[in-house]
């Protein structure tokens, strides 16, 4: 479903983020990302959205050469995925419904859409009883669920997920996780990138380790080793 071939990534600064990176990612999978802090693992998920483009080397996604796509048809190519990141980017003004119908607007979804799937999503997240709420009246697990209620609004074939709980105590760290599994467990793709060690080791699932950009284990069911 998503293969790195190749990937070569440096920055203008000459700093080498990736060094001839492969792996594949199978339909339906979970895999965590794991390394320290400037390892690499951002950079991998920005060139799954085409936020970056690689130095060398290419990224695929079922079959398309993802730097290949017309600038015109990248907003339509990543409606087939769903980003949780710990940048929030909430818009204050808008509610918590409004915040996930507003992702539904800019696909080009009508009212009747709107009405019949935002309910849907927000109680999947256990946010109904929010949906008129703004961002500032939310605790911080609560905004992260709006986060991940928009990511999930347009049915996307995978979420990636970067530090989605690096700012939630353990108690709304263990809601995000088991959201995640919930769609894992429905068919969604999940790429997870965190350095929280207690994650990775509760998980049971794929882990890949990157050290100075390069990957140095990759294991089917992983533990957090540095």
């Amino acid at each position: 479903m998503i293969i790195y071939k190749n990937i070569t990534k440096i920055y203008p600064s000459r700093t080498v983020a990736l060094n001839n990176v492969s792996f594949s990612v199978n339909k339906g999978e979970f895999v965590s990302i794991v390394g320290k802090s400037g390892a690499g693992k951002t950079t991998l998920l920005k060139l799954l959205l085409a936020e970056e483009k690689p130095t060398k080397g290419k990224v695929f996604f079922d079959n398309y050469n993802i730097h290949r796509i017309r600038s015109s048809l990248l907003c339509h190519f990543r409606c087939n995925i769903g980003t949780v990141f710990q940048d929030l980017k909430l818009l204050p003004t808008k509610t918590v419904y409004e915040n996930v119908a507003y992702i539904m607007e800019i696909m080009g979804a009508n009212k009747k859409e709107i009405s019949r799937d935002v309910p849907q999503v927000l109680n999947i997240v256990g946010l109904l009883d929010k949906s008129r709420s703004f961002p500032r009246e939310l605790s911080g697990g609560e905004q992260q669920r709006t986060v991940f209620a928009r990511a999930l609004i347009h049915r996307p074939k995978v979420i990636i997920a970067d530090e989605p709980a690096g700012n939630l105590g353990p108690y709304h760290t263990h809601d995000i996780i088991e959201l995640l599994l919930k769609v894992h467990k429905i068919g969604t793709t999940v790429i997870l990138a965190t350095h929280d060690k207690g994650i990775i080791n509760s998980l049971g699932k794929r882990v890949i380790t990157l050290e100075e950009g390069k990957i140095i284990r990759d294991e089917k069911k992983g533990r957090f080793i540095l």
